[in-house]
């Protein structure tokens, strides 16, 4: 699907789609954008995303209200936000891979769709790929799976036998995923991995603590939305640390030069 029509779904959907909350809504439609991360963490998917509306004859303000819930990294509010969103009888709901799930707990009528970094079957958001079933569709990256390849290049930017830290946000539905895929990984190139658990700033802070003090030979961030939110703090622990780390965040900034 091309991107103006993958886009263009999100505003369009609750008129091409037969659900009951489509006769309900309001001459501009509501689009409700939830989002575990936040807008600084997000800015450049942000602007894509407008621009895409856009392209499909959309402009915020103009004739379609974008309703902006931003978790920032704070994963248990997602349940609250997205009733929010249902009870304002939205047209559509936009959500990301720790967003979906909830959103699609929350109700079975509003269209979602969705951008998942994890296998959406694992983290059942869908059911199979053929057929996402109910009210859910948008597409997979499979970000679990390239997580392996990073550990790969990162193992040939740093050889050696020191472990490799891995940093991993336990509140992220596709965890346990990333885990096993990373864990495999290390054992086709032989080299141990420790396992460093985040979900807030300062648990951020233990661990680029805690692998400097493992004598890990780099350390590498796992795709998440409060970890892409965290970037400035992710930049400033590796220059302080003094650590070689492999990010996938968009944006990072560059550690001051003195």
């Amino acid at each position: 699907m091309r991107r103006r029509e993958f886009v263009g779904a999100f505003v369009c959907g609750a008129a091409v789609w037969p659900f009951p909350a489509a006769a309900q809504q309001p001459a501009m439609p509501v689009v409700g954008f939830l989002n575990g991360g936040s807008p600084e963490g997000y800015a450049v998917y942000l602007a894509g995303f407008r621009q895409g509306l856009s392209e499909s004859g959309y402009v915020e303000g103009k004739n379609v209200t974008i309703d902006y819930q931003w978790a920032r990294g704070q994963y248990d509010l997602l349940q609250g936000m997205a009733a929010d969103l249902v009870s304002r009888k939205v047209a559509v709901i936009a959500a990301n891979t720790p967003a979906a799930p909830v959103a699609k707990a929350a109700t079975t009528d509003i269209p979602i769709v969705f951008v998942s970094t994890g296998d959406p079957i694992m983290v059942a958001i869908v059911t199979s790929f053929n057929r996402s079933g109910g009210n859910v569709t948008g597409v997979g990256l499979l970000g679990a799976e390239l997580e392996t390849r990073r550990l790969e290049l990162l193992h040939q930017f740093i050889p050696g036998t020191a472990p490799i830290g891995v940093l991993v946000n336990p509140a992220n539905p596709a965890a346990n995923l990333q885990l096993r895929e990373l864990e495999a990984a290390a054992g086709v190139i032989r080299r141990k991995i420790s396992i460093l658990r985040a979900s807030t700033p300062r648990e951020i802070g233990v661990g680029f603590a805690t692998a400097a003090q493992q004598g890990t030979g780099a350390l590498m961030i796992v795709q998440d939305p409060f970890y892409n939110s965290q970037r400035g703090q992710l930049v400033a622990l590796a220059a302080q640390h003094a650590l070689p780390v492999l990010y996938r965040c968009a944006n990072l900034p560059r550690p001051a030069v003195s």
